[in-house]
């Protein structure tokens, strides 16, 4: 894949290849983002864009070292993730170990480290070592999801490239040209931060599901409360959906944000096309104040499950204190 393909991130897209432009390509790179939202992409494509036999600002994907990078075979191209649950400094030491070698071509080396953050001290100490005194020409590009999450050490020795959450306009385009369901594909845009990030769930058979109960829910919270208890004991508690109620609660919220659209004119907008007759209908059931306050209720209620509230509970209380508006 080369740079032009990954959707979303100009931004990142421009630092790149203005570098390469000007060849003045850094030593290292710290790309950072919440995951799914196109860094390991854009990594593979920057790499691959290094070590493409034409040197131009975006890989050819033609030449011999462009498909050896997409066959994942290319010798001077060196992955790292986290064993288990950290990058361990015996992984920098081989590291460091392949990358004094001599290059297979007259070219550079590359090498992307994943999960750059879980580095234990150890790793972290040795490779400062080798971002100080890289061998020429080595690139390093870590991954993490944010700044803040690296070394200060680590981080003044790299130069960052942030990933910010795509337009959730693009990524439907593009999810729904690979032939996914539209409505799964308009929903989890929405609720993830990039490409590979919603392509996960909307390929998930219990997004689906969790879509349709939304719907039910929402269309019984005006008036037929107790059944509202009923449906989530029988279709969320009683089946896998009790494993994603942190999904369902953030789909709540975007079910209500939808009444705010239609009262404030963006019919358009709306993350439930399909439900437009119904939302349409209903939106003036409650006040502005009362969609916002039930929105405000299921992102507390998401918080509230993040920080290791039973899920059950969370979604009970939630449904309790909304009814009402």
């Amino acid at each position: 894949m080369a740079m032009r393909d990954v959707p979303g991130q100009p931004r990142a897209r421009a630092l790149l290849q203005n570098a390469l432009r000007s060849d003045r390509v850094a030593h290292a790179y710290l790309f950072a983002g919440p995951s799914g939202s196109g860094r390991r992409a854009m990594a593979s494509a920057f790499a691959q864009t290094l070590l493409c036999e034409k040197r131009g600002e975006d890989a050819c994907g033609e030449c011999l070292a462009c498909r050896k990078v997409l066959h994942g075979n290319h010798p001077d191209l060196h992955l790292i993730a986290p064993d288990g649950a950290s990058v361990k400094i015996e992984q920098v030491r081989e590291l460091q170990r392949e990358l004094s070698y001599r290059s297979a071509g007259a070219g550079r080396k590359v090498y992307v480290i994943e999960g750059a953050e879980t580095m234990t001290v150890q790793a972290a100490n040795s490779l400062l070592k080798f971002l100080e005194e890289p061998p020429s020409p080595v690139v390093a590009i870590l991954i993490a999801p944010s700044a803040q999450t690296m070394l200060p050490t680590i981080l003044s020795r790299t130069q960052l490239v942030p990933f910010v959450p795509s337009d959730p306009q693009e990524l439907e385009q593009a999810l729904t040209a690979e032939g996914a369901d539209p409505l799964a594909a308009r929903a989890a845009v929405h609720l993830a931060s990039g490409l590979e990030a919603a392509r996960a769930l909307a390929q998930e058979n219990w997004f689906a599901e969790t879509r349709n109960v939304v719907i039910q829910l929402g269309k019984e919270m005006p008036s037929r409360f107790p059944g509202v208890l009923l449906t989530a004991q029988k279709q969320v508690f009683k089946t896998d959906l009790a494993e994603h109620i942190d999904i369902l609660l953030q789909m709540l919220a975007l079910w209500y944000r939808d009444m705010i659209y239609v009262m404030t004119g963006r019919e358009n907008r709306l993350v439930f096309p399909d439900q437009a007759e119904w939302i349409a209908k209903n939106a003036w059931s409650r006040s502005l104040d009362g969609w916002v306050r039930a929105m405000e209720l299921a992102l507390t209620a998401v918080r509230r499950v993040k920080a290791h509230v039973q899920p059950q509970l969370a979604l009970e209380q939630f449904l309790v204190n909304s009814r009402e508006g």
